[in-house]
């Protein structure tokens, strides 16, 4: 079969370095019987490993072609192949317990990191590799410069390590970042989390929308109904400055409010 040229539309940067596919593997440490979700399969590297220990995996893959290779290297009983924008997935169809890992191109990191969100309750965990700036963006604590909308969001639902740089002579073609491999753990039901997860959402983003302004003018009308001193934040506080938990107090005595019922 004729060798599969990288196609930049689908992201495509092929993992080819053995050494960063065998500690990949090892920090998952596959066990036959999990329900193992693989992202962007491409040319298997990945795949097979993980199928060795395995001996049944599920793989989402976009591209028409790289899918029909799939289909000539590894029996149907081994490989389930769901063809498809992984954007479009429906995660929940797929069972409980899940396992889910991928070298996500950049382009759809994010989106499909809040995409996958939704579905935490039925994740065990995730392991992903990244462009190192976003992952440093997951991890980041407040009071950092990475600290964003991602990492508030990502932190409030999942416990999050940054495990490892891969440099760009990993892949072929070679991206011209650096990457860096994560893992996400689910928190546990008894978390702190908002009353109202679509306004905590909406307040975050608000804030960081205008991250340089102070949270008494990004929050807009919001700001003036917010008893700063009584909730211990600062109203000259920028958003980086705030933790997770504060976002979520924030969040919580907006919707406790009368016009946010």
């Amino acid at each position: 079969m004729a060798a599969h040229q990288a196609r930049k539309r689908f992201g495509q940067n092929f993992l080819v370095d053995e050494a960063v596919i065998h500690n990949i593997v090892a920090a998952i440490r596959p066990v036959p019987g999990q329900n193992v979700i693989e992202i962007g399969p491409g040319l298997s590297a990945l795949t097979e490993p993980l199928l060795q220990a395995l001996k049944q995996l599920t793989v989402i893959e976009i591209d028409r072609d790289l899918a029909r290779r799939l289909r000539g290297r590894f029996a149907a009983d081994q490989l389930t192949i769901i063809e498809a924008d992984v954007l479009t997935v429906d995660f929940s169809a797929l069972g409980e317990g899940l396992r889910i890992v991928g070298n996500l191109p950049y382009n759809i990191s994010s989106p499909l990191l809040f995409r996958l969100i939704d579905y935490a309750d039925r994740v065990a965990d995730q392991h992903f590799m990244l462009q190192r700036e976003v992952v440093d963006r997951m991890v980041a604590q407040p009071g950092s410069s990475d600290y964003s909308r991602l990492s508030v969001m990502l932190q409030s639902r999942y416990a999050m390590t940054k495990l490892f740089d891969v440099a760009p002579e990993s892949f072929d073609p070679p991206p011209k970042v650096v990457s860096a491999v994560v893992r996400m753990v689910p928190l546990p039901a008894d978390r702190p989390q908002a009353r109202n997860p679509t306004l905590f959402d909406a307040v975050v983003a608000r804030a960081f929308g205008q991250r340089r302004k102070m949270l008494r003018r990004s929050l807009g009308d919001w700001a003036n109904n917010l008893p700063w001193d009584t909730l211990g934040i600062a109203e000259t506080a920028r958003p980086e400055q705030l933790s997770v938990a504060q976002f979520i107090v924030l969040a919580d005595y907006l919707d406790a409010q009368p016009k946010n019922q």
